[in-house]
C-alpha cells in the first residue's frame, strides 16, 4: 500500500504531544487508533511500527515525534479492532498486537446506568480486569471506578510498567474508566496509574482484582478466567438442609497459615485440603469457618485487615488451589465459611485510601472515616458505588468458590457511629441519633442479595451489643442474617469459671444469664480466636487451679457449652486444650496429643460433636423456647445448673458441677419416669477425668423435685457435666 505524505489529519499539535510524552493526556482515544483513514500509535521506546491488513501486508508509519507514530491507513477503521494489526519493532523483539485504540466502547449504557444506581451485580461483572475476545480478539478488558481522576492509565508487565501508555477512556455517566489491552495474559501483573486532579499520580492495585501478588508485593495479577470443574454437587445440593436452624452446626475456626506446619514450598491451599477437611470430619465438625483469606498487606492483621476483597490471599496458592480446598471440604461432608469485613480497610498507599485522589471509598471527614481502634479507614456504605463495590464481593466469594457463609465481622463497629469515639469525635445522623443508617441499610441490602442469589448460603453477624433484630428478617425491619455470635455468653461464662471454685456461687448469674435472651436472636456460641491472645491467655489457662483442675473445668465448659441452646464454634487449639495463646506465626502444637490429658479433651470435643449430631434434642429446638426447661436453675452454693433439651419426642438433660467437690446422691426433677441413660460424662477416664460417675445411667424414684413427679438420685463428678438421655 502507498502511503501519502502526511496531512493536517494525521499531525498531532505540540501541546497534545507534551501530553502524551508525560503521561498527562486526558483522552488519549480522541488522538490514537484510526481517525479519518489515518492511524496513529504511541509506541514510546519503539525503533518502528508497521500497521498490517488481514493478509499480513504491512504498511509503515512515520515517527511523528518521539514515539508517535502515524500513517494513512485506509483498511483501519475505527471501533473494529479485528480491521489491522501492529508490528512493534522493539529494541530487543518485533510484537505484533491488535490496537487498543482500534476497539469501540467497551460498557454499554445500560451497564454504565446500572453502575450508576449502584447494582452489586453490574458491579461485580464489569469492574476489574477480565480476560474476554472482542472483535474476536483475546486480550483484558479494564474497568475501574475513578470519577474524580484526571487521566487514568493501566500499567504492567505487558507495557514495561511505563505509564504513558494505555491511558484509559473514561464514561462519565458512571465515573469509569475503561480501556481492552490486547494480548495480555493470565498471571501478569498490572495496576492502575492514576492521576488526581492535582496532578499527583499514584500507583494503586485493581479494587476489583481476582487474584493479587503475594505480600510485601502489591500488584495485582490477571486472573486465568478458566471456570473451576466442581466435585461437589451433592453438598451443595443438600447443604440448605444442614445449615438451618433445626440443624446440628459445630464450626471449627481455622487461621489457614498456623494450623499446621507448612512443607517447603507447597501450595499450602492443596497442603490443608490433604488434611484439613478430613479431620474436621473426624472431629464431628459440621463447617470449617476461615479467618479472612482475603488479601491483606499486613499478616499480623489475621487478614482483618483486608484489601483484596475479591482475591484469595496470595500467601497460600492461587486462586484455582482455594477453589480445590473447599471443593474437598465438600466432597467431605464439611462446609466453608469465610470471615469478610466490610467494615474498615487499612491505609496501604497501593490501596483503596484517596483512590482517585479523593476519599472515594471512605468517609471525607475524619469523624466518620477513620477507626482510632484499629487506625482503618471506615467504607462510606451510604455511597452507592461503594455498597455495590461490596456486596458484589460477598457474592463472588459464594458464587466462584461455592463457600458455604459468610461472617461478617465488627457489625457493631458499624452499626454505631460513635463507636470507640468520645463526645465530639464523632458526627450524628441525620436524626441527631448514633445509628449508622447506611450501615444498616447496607446490611439489609447485603442480606437480602445473598438470600436472593445464594438463597442456601448463611450469613452470620460478630455483633456484640444489644442491637435488636439482627437475625430479624428485613420486612420485619431486621438487619436479616441468619445467626448473630452469642458474644455476651461467651464474656459472662468465662468470666464465671475463672473465679477460683470456691467463689464461684457469688457469680452464678454468669453461668445462667445467656438463658435470659437466648431465643431473642438464632445464636452461635462462639469460643473465638479473640479470646485466645493478646495476653487473654488460651482456654485451658483461663481455668483456675492446677493442670488437672484445669483440664477438668475445661471438660465441664465445652460439655455444658454443647448441651447449651446455640450452634457451636470452637478456635483450633481449643480442642487440645493448648497450654499458650495462639501465636499466628506458629503451628499448632500437636505434639500434646501425646499427653493423656490433651488427647482425653480431643476426644471429647469428637463425642461431643457426634452426640450434638445425632440428638436432635441438642439442636432441632436451638430457636424454639420449647425445647429448653431449667431443672436446677438456683444451686448457687453448690455451683451446680441442670437444665433439659428436647425435640418433642427425646429428653436429655445436662447437669455442670463447676465445683471440685464430688456431690452423691443429688436429687434432680425430670420430665419423665423411667431409665435416663448417661450419654456422656466429661469427668470419664477415657477423657482424662476420675472416672466417677452413675454405672451407666439411673432410674427416677416417685419423690417429686424442682416441680416435676419424679426424680434422678445422681452421682455428680466434680468438675463435670453429665447428658442423660431418657430411654422410657
Amino acid at each position: 500500500m502507498s502511503q501519502d505524505a502526511p496531512t493536517d489529519t494525521g499531525a498531532v499539535d505540540a501541546a497534545q504531544l507534551a501530553a502524551l510524552a508525560a503521561g498527562r493526556c486526558q483522552d488519549p482515544f480522541a488522538i490514537l487508533g484510526p481517525r479519518q483513514g489515518w492511524l496513529r500509535v504511541y509506541a514510546p521506546g519503539a525503533l518502528a511500527v508497521e500497521a498490517l491488513d488481514g493478509d499480513g501486508m504491512r504498511t509503515p508509519l512515520r515517527e511523528q515525534a518521539q514515539g508517535l507514530y502515524a500513517g494513512r491507513v485506509d483498511h483501519a477503521r475505527a471501533g473494529d479492532g479485528a480491521s489491522y494489526r501492529l508490528a512493534i519493532r522493539w529494541p530487543d523483539a518485533e510484537q505484533i498486537t491488535a490496537d487498543p485504540y482500534a476497539f469501540g466502547l467497551l460498557l454499554d449504557e445500560a451497564t454504565l446506568e446500572a453502575l450508576a444506581q449502584g447494582s452489586w451485580h453490574a458491579a461485580g461483572e464489569a469492574l476489574g480486569a477480565r480476560l474476554v475476545d472482542i472483535d474476536g480478539v483475546s486480550g483484558l478488558r479494564c474497568a475501574v471506578w475513578a470519577p474524580n481522576a484526571r487521566r487514568v492509565a493501566v500499567v504492567g508487565d505487558f507495557n514495561g510498567w511505563d505509564t504513558r501508555r494505555h491511558g484509559m477512556r473514561l464514561r462519565h455517566r458512571a465515573g469509569v474508566w475503561e480501556i481492552f489491552i490486547p494480548g495480555v495474559r493470565p498471571g501478569e501483573r498490572y495496576k492502575y496509574a492514576i492521576t488526581d486532579a492535582g496532578g499527583l499520580q499514584r500507583l494503586k492495585a485493581d479494587p476489583h482484582a481476582r487474584r493479587s501478588e503475594a505480600p510485601p508485593d502489591t500488584a495485582s495479577v490477571v486472573d486465568d478466567p478458566a471456570p473451576y470443574a466442581w466435585n461437589d454437587e451433592d453438598w451443595m445440593r443438600q447443604r440448605g438442609a444442614r445449615q438451618s436452624p433445626g440443624a446440628p452446626l459445630s464450626i471449627y475456626e481455622v487461621h489457614a497459615g498456623s494450623w499446621a506446619a507448612p512443607a517447603g514450598g507447597a501450595c499450602l491451599w492443596d497442603q490443608l485440603a490433604d488434611k484439613l477437611p478430613a479431620y474436621a470430619r473426624a472431629m464431628g465438625f459440621t463447617h470449617i469457618e476461615l479467618m479472612p483469606v482475603m488479601e491483606h498487606p499486613f499478616g499480623g492483621s489475621w487478614g482483618y485487615q483486608p484489601l483484596g476483597m475479591y482475591a484469595p490471599t496470595a500467601r497460600h496458592g492461587p486462586p484455582e488451589a482455594f477453589a480445590r480446598f473447599v471443593d474437598r471440604c465438600h466432597q467431605a461432608g464439611v462446609g466453608v465459611i469465610l470471615d469478610w469485613v466490610p467494615a474498615h480497610f487499612p491505609d496501604d498507599a497501593h490501596g483503596l485510601a484517596r483512590f482517585d485522589g479523593s476519599a472515594l471509598y471512605e468517609y471525607e471527614d475524619p469523624r466518620e472515616g477513620y477507626h482510632p481502634d484499629w487506625h482503618t479507614l471506615v467504607y462510606n456504605l451510604g455511597r452507592t458505588e461503594v455498597k455495590a463495590f461490596m456486596i458484589a464481593s460477598a457474592l463472588h466469594w459464594l458464587g466462584r468458590f461455592h463457600v458455604d457463609g459468610l461472617r461478617v465481622d465488627a457489625v457493631a463497629s458499624m452499626l454505631y457511629r460513635d463507636y470507640s469515639r468520645q463526645p465530639g469525635q464523632w458526627i450524628p445522623n441525620r436524626y441527631g441519633g448514633r445509628e449508622n443508617l447506611e450501615a444498616v441499610q447496607f446490611l439489609q441490602d447485603l442480606n437480602g442479595a445473598v438470600r436472593q442469589d445464594h438463597p442456601d448460603a448463611i450469613m452470620v453477624a460478630e455483633e456484640s451489643t444489644a442491637w435488636p433484630g439482627v437475625t430479624a428478617p428485613v420486612a420485619e425491619g431486621g438487619l436479616g442474617f441468619h445467626y448473630k455470635w452469642n458474644m455476651g455468653w461467651m464474656h459472662d461464662t468465662l468470666r464465671y469459671l475463672a473465679h477460683d471454685p470456691v467463689h464461684r456461687k457469688h457469680h452464678h448469674h454468669d453461668i445462667t444469664f445467656g438463658m435470659v435472651y437466648a431465643y431473642s436472636e438464632r445464636f452461635i456460641l462462639p469460643l473465638s480466636h479473640d479470646e485466645v491472645v493478646h495476653g487473654k491467655g488460651s482456654l485451658l489457662a483461663k481455668m483456675p487451679g492446677d493442670l488437672t483442675a484445669r483440664l477438668a473445668t475445661l471438660r465441664a465448659y465445652l460439655g455444658f457449652m454443647w448441651a447449651h441452646p446455640g450452634k457451636k464454634l470452637l478456635f483450633m487449639g481449643g480442642e487440645l486444650a493448648q497450654p499458650a495463646e495462639w501465636n499466628h506465626d506458629a503451628a499448632l502444637d500437636w505434639n500434646l496429643l501425646d499427653q493423656p490429658g490433651h488427647h482425653g479433651v480431643q476426644r471429647l470435643v469428637a463425642d461431643l460433636n457426634r452426640l450434638y449430631q445425632a440428638l436432635p434434642a441438642l439442636h432441632a429446638t436451638d430457636a424454639d423456647p420449647a425445647g429448653f426447661a431449667w431443672a436446677v436453675l438456683d444451686d448457687a452454693d453448690n455451683s451446680v445448673v441442670a437444665f433439659v433439651r428436647g425435640d418433642g419426642r427425646s429428653h436429655l438433660l445436662a447437669v455442670s458441677n463447676f465445683t471440685p467437690v464430688a456431690r452423691h446422691g443429688y436429687r434432680i426433677g425430670v420430665p419423665r419416669a423411667g431409665r435416663w441413660a448417661e450419654a456422656l460424662n466429661t469427668d470419664a477416664a477415657d477423657y482424662g477425668g476420675s472416672g466417677q460417675g452413675n454405672l451407666g445411667g439411673a432410674s427416677t424414684g416417685d419423690t417429686p423435685a424442682h416441680g416435676q413427679p419424679q426424680a434422678l438420685s445422681l452421682t455428680l463428678p466434680p468438675l463435670s457435666t453429665l447428658f442423660l438421655l431418657h430411654e422410657g
